[in-house]
């Protein structure tokens, strides 16, 4: 049975990727403008987790990667092919996060948490002084791609980093990082390198985050500090991933897709509210769905499956 519904699964994904890959053929045009939305975010949210997730640490430092590559795009797009500077920005992402990750994964808690948030805003304002003191201009123009090719770009990054995370949840890596996440001295004590561990697993999200800045970037044609670096690029990811829940792979995707399509309405509509609803979503997310959307229709689902034998 478990053979059965693993083949099905390949089967349904199969044929998911299959209309996704079509899509830009059939659909309306804005559709795949909002798909390559939900694709960025997807991938900000399961590379968050792909770390996050299992061991605990509550890294705030995607803005950081997802700018780096972002400034990357700037300064490579014109010269490298696509494929070859999203894979610059993804690289320099994660050269960044190894240097950061060994400097502060020995922090804990809230330490680590202030830290990764700070370094945003350290890389933020020293390219905003950079760049007005030294360089005289704010901001870069960077090339510009058809929409359909940086829609399939995007969804190149989503399928690889789904089977990256597939395999490294199943892999001894994947279990090392859990067993940091349910007590790290005993860890250490069986063996594990801890500190390695966290720090290439704190690389390897970090790629994906920042090949996904180096490829929307082309999207938005002009950016500066201030783009690149946003904020919120740290907090939503952090969101998306604990309202879908971080049990299953495809937690954060179902927490992305339904955040990143209510963003698209409330921004339209309630502009200067939505941060705020996103706000009160996660408490609530945090005080009744411990375990996420996914764990929530679990829990039910199983709780309706006893209540129907236990009447039989």
């Amino acid at each position: 049975m478990e053979i059965i519904s693993k083949y099905r699964l390949q089967v349904i994904s199969g044929i998911i990727l299959v209309l996704l890959a079509t899509l830009p053929l059939y659909a309306p045009g804005y559709t795949p403008i909002l798909l390559t939305s939900i694709y960025m975010y997807i991938i900000l949210s399961v590379s968050w987790a792909m770390f996050s997730g299992p061991t605990g640490y509550m890294s705030l430092a995607t803005a950081a990667f997802f700018g780096v590559g972002i400034y990357t795009a700037a300064f490579l797009g014109d010269i490298l092919p696509l494929p070859l500077f999203m894979i610059a920005g993804g690289l320099a992402s994660a050269v960044v996060a190894l240097l950061v990750g060994a400097l502060t994964l020995r922090l804990r808690g809230i330490y680590f948490a202030i830290f990764t948030f700070g370094l945003v805003m350290l890389i933020s304002n020293l390219l905003m002084f950079w760049e007005l003191h030294v360089t005289g201009t704010r901001g870069r123009f960077v090339v510009i791609y058809d929409y359909n090719i940086i829609y399939f770009a995007m969804l190149a990054i989503f399928v690889v980093l789904i089977i990256t995370t597939y395999l490294l949840r199943r892999s001894r890596w994947g279990l090392a990082l859990q067993s940091i996440g349910e007590n790290e001295e005993a860890a250490a004590h069986i063996g594990i390198n801890t500190t390695m561990v966290k720090i290439l697993s704190y690389g390897l999200s970090a790629f994906f985050i920042g090949a996904a800045g180096a490829t929307i970037a082309t999207r938005w044609t002009y950016i500066d500090p201030g783009i690149a670096f946003d904020p919120e690029i740290s907090f939503l990811p952090v969101l998306m991933a604990i309202f879908g829940g971080m049990g299953r792979i495809y937690g954060p995707v179902i927490g992305a897709v339904i955040f990143t399509y209510l963003q698209e309405v409330l921004i339209t509509r309630f502009s200067e509210l939505y941060m705020l609803i996103f706000g009160i979503i996660l408490v609530v997310s945090i005080l009744y769905m411990p375990n996420g959307l996914v764990g929530l229709i679990q829990k039910l689902w199983v709780r309706g499956f006893r209540r129907k034998y236990a009447d039989t």
